[in-house]
């Protein structure tokens, strides 16, 4: 055990993996780990190299094998796939992570710190309420379709249906589904009040943070997307250029290419989804902002 250097360590909810190499890439440990038993074993190590996956948790397992002494790096789940040789099982996903980790060349996600992972996450609970929001306006609009009532698109629409549903001279839609529609609608107003709540958190720890302040003085940023660009790109120094976290965002053209010829198809949709969807909609009103106004006549 005193001559191992480098181990990859597949993380789960009960059983985890664990696979270390010494410094001639000899494996010297393969076993698996209950999840009481990870910190133990990696406090009787001395200091070395530990490739984790980053996905679920691990950003808190890396900060507590960290304070054990070891060298924690997180590796994106697509660039330790590429080294697993054929089954997937756990003891391949560990080797997998600990080839992937020994390469020099491999890229690695910052760890975050507990209060950077508080302002990520509050942004996921945002984005859980809208998705929630979405779902009950589109069930709203679909039922009230049938009858007959259609109102434009846009969630500025929306009250018009309401009225309709509130209005006790209208009788197009029966009574059973009517009180159906009614419980949507409460839903609906309840959500709102939780994504203002949601928000208004928001905006507050983006006051409080100088990044974001600094990130609201770009034109098209608003607190939003300055906020979620603060609290998940923890290091923007990871990334040569702009161009290069452009490509972490999924927003350039994904490449075919081969014998010198290169296709290039629409946007990867790569990296944070979240991110992404933030940052098109704040380039949309930027652009919708600055576009020249249409004289009538």
């Amino acid at each position: 055990m005193t001559q191992v250097t480098t181990i990859g360590l597949d993380l789960a909810k009960r059983v985890f993996q664990v696979h270390g190499v010494d410094a001639t890439g000899t494996v010297v440990v393969r076993r698996s780990l209950r999840r009481r038993q990870v910190l133990a074993f990696f406090a009787k190590l001395p200091s070395c190299l530990v490739g984790i996956e980053a996905c679920a948790t691990a950003h808190c397992w890396a900060r507590e094998i960290t304070k054990l002494g070891h060298d924690v790096r997180l590796i994106p789940p697509a660039y330790a796939k590429a080294y697993v040789r054929r089954n997937k099982n756990d003891p391949a996903d560990a080797a997998a992570i600990w080839e992937a980790v020994s390469r020099p060349s491999m890229r690695f996600v910052a760890i975050k710190t507990e209060a950077q992972q508080a302002a990520a996450g509050i942004h996921k609970v945002r984005a859980m309420l809208v998705k929630q929001r979405t779902m009950l306006i589109n069930t709203l609009r679909g039922l009230m379709a049938e009858f007959g009532i259609v109102v434009a698109d846009g969630r500025q629409h929306v009250e018009e249906l309401i009225a309709v549903l509130t209005d006790p001279a209208e009788a197009r839609i029966a009574a059973p589904l009517h009180d159906g529609l009614m419980a949507i609608v409460d839903s609906l107003r309840s959500l709102e009040q939780r994504i203002e709540r949601i928000e208004k958190q928001i905006l507050g720890w983006g006051r409080s943070n100088p990044t974001c302040r600094h990130l609201t003085t770009i034109p098209g940023y608003g607190p939003i997307l300055s906020s979620a660009m603060a609290a998940m790109v923890v290091e923007p120094t990871a990334f040569a250029s702009a161009r290069h976290f452009a490509a972490s965002l999924g927003l350039v053209p994904r490449q075919d290419g081969t014998g010198g010829k290169v296709k290039l198809g629409p946007i990867s949709k790569r990296g944070n989804g979240y991110l992404r969807r933030c940052w098109s909609m704040a380039r949309c009103r930027c652009c919708a902002a600055s576009a020249p106004r249409r004289i009538p006549g």
